[in-house]
């Protein structure tokens, strides 16, 4: 996988900041386009309301876009980079129609965005712009907490470096575009990269639990060839119980740096289409999710 062109939305924010560390990582280290994009939201300017009616909105609109800019130009320049020189863009409408919109257009095939660290399964815990985005977004999308950007490391030439990556599978069909992307960014980071099923199966007898669980790491083996295994450092772990709680757990433990995992989407409000594990991983996990949609 050759990952060319990133979207990082950016509202100056500190969610914005440490998504922002990220989407430049990547940039780094696949040489792709990055392009940054403020969204200008005229609801937000209470004037704009009067001045819908008055013959200067086209002044005072132009006024609070160049002012979108110039904050965009500054947040860049504080967070400057030596290895990736970014586009910038700015649009006024609907931030998450916008983004939506403009990647499309724009054909970008990450979109890399900061959630608050906030903790719970209220669906509104990730901000509305980031759940559409999530839900209805056609390329992966890398969500990113505030916290997120202290899990990684620094090479010697100031490279920002993922270390340890974590693939979740259920065997599905839809699980294996992921896959694609869990390998291309070990291989890219020289990363640790773990497999990890989590079994959902009540199986009360030790020894038959323990067959079922010593066939789906066979299972996980079989998902990297022998060519792939000479470049990666690649391990298969299955576990039981409630797949969240146990991608959640092992991240914590293991000190995971990225989750990779599918994702459903939809034009339902409901989760349950999104896919409810991998929201409560997205909403509870210490680290940075790319979901993939099927």
């Amino acid at each position: 996988m050759q990952l060319k062109s990133i979207l990082c939305p950016i509202d100056c924010s500190e969610f914005s900041a440490a998504a922002y560390q990220y989407a430049l990582s990547l940039a780094e280290y696949y040489k792709a386009r990055l392009v940054c994009l403020n969204v200008v939201e005229m609801w937000k300017y209470p004037f704009a309301d009067y001045a819908a009616y008055e013959s200067d909105y086209a002044k005072f609109s132009r006024a609070i876009n160049e002012g979108g800019e110039e904050r965009l130009q500054e947040f860049v320049k504080r967070y400057a980079s030596n290895h990736v020189r970014p586009e910038l863009a700015v649009q006024e409408g609907n931030a998450s129609d916008s983004i939506l919109s403009f990647a499309q257009t724009e054909n970008l095939e990450v979109i890399v965005m900061g959630t608050h660290g906030r903790r719970g399964f209220d669906r509104l815990v990730l901000g509305s712009t980031t759940d559409k985005v999530i839900r209805k977004a056609a390329c992966p999308v890398l969500v990113v907490s505030n916290s997120s950007h202290t899990l990684m490391t620094t090479t010697p030439d100031g490279r920002h470096r993922v270390g340890r990556i974590l693939y979740c599978t259920d065997f599905s069909n839809n699980s294996e575009l992921a896959r694609g992307y869990a390998i291309s960014l070990a291989a890219e980071y020289g990363a640790e990269l773990t497999l990890l099923h989590v079994s959902e199966e009540n199986v009360p007898d030790l020894a038959r639990m323990g067959a079922l669980l010593a066939e789906r790491t066979e299972e996980l083996e079989k998902l990297i060839s022998k060519d792939e295994r000479k470049s990666l450092n690649v391990k298969a772990i299955v576990k039981s119980g409630k797949p969240y709680q146990e991608i959640v757990k092992h991240a914590h433990e293991a000190k995971i740096t990225l989750i990779i995992m599918t994702a459903r989407g939809g034009d339902s409000l409901d989760r349950a289409v999104f896919g409810s594990t991998t929201y409560r991983v997205i909403q509870l996990g210490p680290c940075p999710v790319l979901a993939v949609h099927t």
